[in-house]
């Protein structure tokens, strides 16, 4: 049943990585993902303003293909580690499956925004894959274009010039691109600065620390002091709680965050150490949590949608843009997910790995001990973010790949029976680094989602 719309998605992916490409869904929610969301049933947590540098331009950051705002946590918290204010570094989030929005309008209204928020003539813009392209589109408009000091286009196609207006002064501007990317064929743009960084996947173009030091000199004429991310007490987390691919706001949700055990992922304590309820645009937070403690985000859906247990590393310092990401039921997104068997006899598994690509013979990915890094499944041309694993056709099997992913890029899966146990864990481990979790019943309490940083 999923064969006639997934049969069409690879003749349509190269407009998706350009501009984006017709769904059903309405108008991008772009957001600022610090502000809104309850924490603990009241109003919200208030971490503590820092003494920082306001002194150079907003940062907005348009993100690619299929991703989210968290794309950029990195650099926004080495923008941090810098000493410069995190409200002033903005993800724009955007339907980058609904070519119907005007999405040049929508990344404008968020500039303004920001304008208006922070007192400031201009913002510095950064987009990324499909971002890239929004980018070239936005600054197009002289008007628009008058609004931004610095572009930064990250991983994307080459154009023939700098961004701006044609026949006009362009906006200054850094091109980063890998020889290594397999989904986008980069190259220098006559005209901007070039970076061009070897041995870099499509996704780690956008979060590695060589782009972090390139961008940072671009925008501010001088190398940063640091380009890592050093422990900080208190940590406070916030982000937005949105729809898999299309980011449409989860508004209403319940959030609750549990420390767990890092051996079997079971919850520490009787009840959650927060409860929130996301806002109406997707935001939640911010909230302290412990340093050096794995987390459960446990997200619960109005209207009866899927449960999600995110199952996330350790947090040594704070981050504005952790994202929840559930899963829809409607748009290219939905068909390729209602194709998974949610039922009570075995657990669905998704692996995301949160800065760079999974790469047979470079990282090492095993499931319940078992190596998945493969050449049928990572291969260098998958640029694999994400590995679904689950029973397919609920025969306490296990069998190969599974072919409804091999039309996406990022996006690739396994038939692996896990047997339902929540008293029992399902493990995952990338690089030598470990998680754990129940192994929830799929129907009843919906997927496993294990993040790595």
């Amino acid at each position: 049943m999923r064969t006639a719309p997934l049969a069409l998605i690879p003749a349509l992916i190269p407009c998706l990585l350009l501009a984006a490409c017709d769904d059903d869904g309405g108008e991008p929610t772009p957001q600022q993902v610090a502000d809104g969301g309850l924490a603990d049933g009241g109003a919200p947590d208030q971490a503590p303003a820092p003494t920082c540098d306001d002194s150079q331009p907003p940062l907005v950051m348009a993100h690619g293909f299929l991703a989210s705002g968290d794309t950029w946590s990195p650099h926004a918290r080495r923008f941090a580690a810098n000493g410069h204010c995190p409200d002033r570094y903005v993800a724009f989030d955007w339907d980058t499956l609904n070519r119907r929005a005007d999405h040049a309008a929508a990344l404008d209204a968020v500039i303004d925004d920001l304008r208006a928020a922070t007192g400031a003539a201009q913002v510095d813009l950064m987009g990324h894959s499909a971002g890239g392209n929004l980018g070239y589109e936005y600054l197009a408009d002289p008007a628009r274009a008058a609004k931004v000091a610095h572009y930064v286009h990250v991983g994307s196609f080459a154009n023939e010039g700098p961004a701006g207006p044609p026949g006009a002064e362009p906006v200054p501007t850094l091109n980063i691109w890998s020889p290594a990317d397999t989904v986008v064929e980069g190259a220098d743009i006559p005209g901007a600065q070039n970076l061009s960084l070897p041995d870099l996947d499509h996704y780690a173009v956008a979060t590695d620390p060589a782009a972090f030091e390139g961008l940072y000199t671009f925008l501010y004429g001088a190398a940063p002091a640091t380009t890592a991310v050093a422990p900080a007490e208190p940590v406070w987390v916030a982000g937005r709680a949105a729809e898999l691919g299309g980011n449409a706001p989860a508004a209403g949700a319940a959030l609750a965050i549990w420390p767990v055990d890092p051996l079997t992922g079971q919850r520490v304590g009787a009840r959650p150490e927060h409860s929130l309820t996301v806002g109406d645009d997707g935001a939640w937070g911010p909230v302290e949590i412990q340093p050096g403690v794995p987390y459960e985000f446990h997200v619960t859906p109005t209207g009866g949608g899927r449960q999600v247990h995110y199952y996330r590393e350790a947090f040594q310092a704070p981050d504005p843009l952790v994202y929840l990401r559930t899963l829809p039921t409607s748009g290219l997104a939905g068909t390729l997910l209602g194709g998974v068997p949610f039922a009570n006899a075995h657990t669905v598994v998704i692996v995301f790995s949160a800065r760079q690509a999974v790469i047979a013979g470079r990282d090492t990915l095993a499931l319940n001990g078992e190596a998945l890094a493969t050449e049928e499944l990572a291969s260098p041309e998958d640029t694999l973010i994400a590995l679904f694993a689950y029973d397919q056709e609920v025969d306490g099997q296990d069998g190969g790949p599974l072919s409804a992913f091999s039309a996406f890029p990022f996006l690739n899966g396994v038939d692996r029976y896990i047997p339902a146990d929540a008293t029992r864990a399902v493990t995952a481990e990338l690089n030598g680094r470990f998680l754990a979790a129940p192994r929830w019943p799929s129907a009843a309490d919906g997927a496993v989602v294990f993040v790595f940083e």
